[in-house]
């Protein structure tokens, strides 16, 4: 048998377990290869095989990687991604005036959108292609140059840079807040709830929250949502209580749409961070949405802290 130069597993093998592990799920990755879910299982297990050790864990609601799997799929993310920017720079032959930049809908919808005619008045002959995904292993996208991502601001093979921290509080429509007038924080346990299902580990539940409140809770009581962006229309409609991250529902308070609830603010844990392939050269056109992002940061910086005074520079 002749011994492959490079003593890799097949590259089809290896491109069907990065489109898996981006998507944590076979399904997912067989529709987008066109293929079915059977043949990524079976690829999955040949290169497991070659190897000598599980890539995933099969549990019941999917699949979620290994040590070994995570350390597999971010090096084979960091060279399709090299690859088909060096592919890309050959096709097109010259500069690129697009820029691919990733964020969470929430953050895209609530304060990046808002912002970007400013931008666009600015630099009218830059594109911009925004890749909107809950799911932050998409944001590995080999056309994507800058990501902004909410964290401690650690993640394999990305330079972050911090642009804001940011404070949390329970918020809910004016008409919900009239009904329950003079709740305090100890009452929060026995009102409904909205909770949302986070895919980044570092946002907090209200089982936290209360617990800085100094509130011990058992069973909530509420509803659960796969994005904030949805548990912020409940909670308009006078669905319940959510959990307001400042920098994202100010202008939401600031319209009469939402408004606090009790006087509960915690500092969040993380922040958010603006990102980029370490191993990878910004375009001059990265550079441009770079610099405008950091401004725009600087200004959110010297708002006034919900608590009062000024947040940390």
């Amino acid at each position: 048998m002749v011994r492959r130069y490079y003593d890799l597993p097949s590259l089809s093998a290896l491109a069907v377990f990065e489109a898996a592990a981006r998507h944590s799920s076979f399904k997912l990755a067989a529709q987008e290869l066109n293929v079915t879910p059977g043949a990524v299982s079976r690829q999955i297990k040949s290169v497991e095989m070659e190897l000598g050790a599980p890539l995933f864990l099969r549990n019941g609601k999917g699949v979620v990687l290994t040590g070994a799997g995570e350390e597999l799929f971010h090096v084979l993310a960091s060279g399709f991604s090299r690859a088909s920017e060096v592919i890309r720079s050959i096709k097109e032959g010259e500069a690129s005036n697009i820029v691919a930049i990733a964020c969470s809908d929430v953050f895209a919808t609530m304060w990046l959108i808002p912002r970007m005619p400013d931008f666009w008045a600015r630099h009218p002959r830059v594109f911009v292609d925004h890749v909107i995904w809950e799911n932050a292993r998409n944001y590995r996208r080999s056309d994507v140059e800058l990501r902004v991502r909410y964290g401690l601001g650690s993640w394999a093979d990305e330079t972050a840079e911090l642009l804001f921290d940011d404070w949390i509080y329970p918020v809910c429509s004016p008409d919900f807040a009239r009904q329950h007038e003079g709740a305090g924080i100890a009452d929060l346990v026995d009102l409904p709830l909205l909770s949302v299902e986070w895919v980044e580990p570092d946002w907090l539940g209200w089982d936290e929250i209360l617990l800085r409140g100094g509130v011990r809770a058992g069973a909530l009581r509420g509803r659960r949502f796969g994005k904030f962006s949805i548990a912020l229309q409940a909670a308009m409609a006078d669905q319940g209580l959510v959990i307001g991250w400042h920098r994202l529902v100010g202008p939401l308070i600031e319209q009469g749409a939402l408004v606090r609830f009790t006087d509960l603010v915690i500092p969040a844990p993380g922040g958010y961070y603006l990102t980029r392939n370490s191993t990878r050269k910004l375009s001059d056109t990265a550079m441009v949405m770079r610099d405008w992002i950091r401004e725009q940061a600087r200004q959110v910086r010297e708002t006034p802290c919900p608590g009062g005074g000024r947040p940390p520079a």
